[in-house]
């Protein structure tokens, strides 16, 4: 008798009880090898007092099964209640996120009847680190992060799904033509990456014109590797031009642990109304299902459930006068499915899938440390005064000998020396510093600025060091130079 596998499941908030008994009925139904243990995360909890809308208890359950099937919750407004979404990503390690995206052509209305793409998404960094402050009156900052072995991790991955699923060619979407350190590293790395898979096809798209092109021509793409928030992004607009976003299923993916989930919220205004479409959470299960060993099981499901949809069998969401033979609700969507469990479509194209496994990946090497070499430091500044020259005066006047400040900007733009009058200036100001060209700058020497800084009534909310790694300088210009 084959050993059922342990899983974690939660029912979620809104339609999420609804759409998961639908999910769990039509997997026991086709003959899932799994037991569940279930935990309450949610709106609930988080109303109880838990501000991360999950208890301990709950992840000791979730990093012993190891694979955790989650319906849609809902975070409360305010409060300073933390995304679970997040959160669950980040604290196990969930890198990657897998959306595919594919039409129902011509059963699920579309402009786009050759689309079949998968967008694979950086999961734990970029923005969603969640690092803001507010610095001054006028302006707050974001941090983005992103890391070297978060790039290799999620490329290496998209490689080698591409490979095991067949698919041809790999897109890179970034926004390096402004972002040169962060989404630049993550465009270098997919250089290198893809020079160890020559059998497969690589290019690199803007991610501006690049969404253009999914919403216009998505056929033209296979598998998309981005980073976090535009992956997140792209997602929801190529989930949108199948039919609906409704429809899709995410898988996400870590060294240790996986969570799979609908790519759709909560949607409480129609919740316990028996009208959800259950198709995005069973299109997460075969995910899971394919990443436990048991890809037949949701062969069959997925099956089932192309020959339902080209059946005409919809829920309100999708149904179509003229497309649509029958309106259902989530229940009898779920019934409907079950009755077709071993038929397959005779329009729509049969899946088969492979019995091979959850993709795993070599643990990431660290790289030999770079020469690291101080050229300067940015002093950031809150000084309300519209007047760059004032500012340029002052900051001139706590140079030291061997330190001098080179340029101001606001905004990112050059205003000092040189601005032009037309800049809009706000009370935010990067004033550089730097030592005379290849030489290097003490961590004193910044401390003597700053002792000067505040001498001179300088309010110095923020200082950033300027690096040079194997002599390369790693840090950005100020648009205007």
């Amino acid at each position: 008798m084959t050993q059922k596998t342990r899983i974690t499941l939660a029912k979620g908030d809104g339609i999420g009880p609804e759409i998961m008994d639908a999910t769990l009925r039509i997997l026991e139904a086709a003959g899932a090898e799994i037991e569940f243990d279930e935990i309450n995360i949610g709106e609930k909890v988080y109303l109880n007092g838990n501000t991360s809308g999950i208890s301990n208890d709950a992840w000791d359950i979730i990093r012993r099964n190891k694979v955790f099937l989650k319906a849609p919750i809902t975070t409360p407004q305010g409060g300073g209640y933390k995304s679970l979404n997040v959160t669950t990503r980040k604290f196990l390690g969930l890198y990657a996120n897998i959306r595919p995206c594919f039409s129902l052509n011509p059963y699920i209305e579309t402009k786009h009847p050759l689309m079949d793409l998968v967008i694979i998404r950086e999961n734990e960094e970029d923005l969603y680190a969640g690092i803001e402050h507010q610095q001054t009156d006028e302006v707050v900052q974001c941090l983005k992060l992103i890391s070297r072995p978060g790039c290799e991790k999620i490329i290496r991955y998209a490689f080698e799904y591409a490979k095991q699923q067949g698919r041809k060619k790999v897109t890179c979407m970034s926004k390096d033509n402004i972002m040169k350190q962060t989404d630049g590293l993550f465009h270098d790395v997919f250089k290198e990456i893809a020079a160890e898979y020559p059998e497969i096809q690589n290019e690199h798209w803007i991610i501006d014109i690049g969404s253009a092109k999914i919403a216009d021509t998505p056929e033209d793409f296979d598998v998309i590797v981005t980073l976090n928030l535009y992956g997140d992004i792209i997602s929801d607009i190529a989930a949108q031009i199948t039919g609906s976003v409704g429809l899709a299923g995410s898988a996400n993916i870590g060294e240790e642990c996986a969570m799979f989930e609908a790519i759709h919220g909560s949607a409480p205004t129609i919740a316990g109304q028996n009208i959800a479409n259950p198709s995005g959470l069973i299109q997460g299960a075969i995910q899971m299902l394919a990443h436990i060993g048991q890809p037949k099981v949701g062969e069959k499901i997925q099956n089932a459930w192309l020959k339902t949809l080209e059946d005409g069998i919809h829920t309100g969401d999708i149904y179509k006068e003229g497309l649509s033979t029958q309106k259902v609700g989530t229940k009898e969507f779920a019934d409907a499915l079950i009755a077709r469990l071993g038929q397959v479509p005779s329009q729509l194209k049969a899946v088969e899938f492979a019995e091979t496994g959850s993709l795993v990946l070599p643990k990431y090497q660290r790289k030999p440390a770079k020469k690291k070499d101080l050229l300067g430091v940015d002093l950031f500044v809150h000084w309300a005064d519209e007047d760059a020259n004032k500012i340029g005066a002052i900051m001139e006047s706590i140079s030291l000998d061997s330190v001098k400040l080179r340029m101001i900007t606001n905004r990112g733009i050059k205003v000092y020396p040189d601005g032009f009058p037309e800049t809009f200036l706000t009370d935010h100001w990067l004033c550089r510093f730097k030592k005379t060209e290849g030489e290097s700058m003490s961590n004193t020497e910044i401390i003597e600025l700053l002792k000067k800084a505040i001498a001179a009534g300088i309010d110095v909310i923020k200082t950033e060091n300027l690096y040079a790694f194997d002599g390369k300088p790693a840090f950005s210009l100020g648009q205007g130079q």
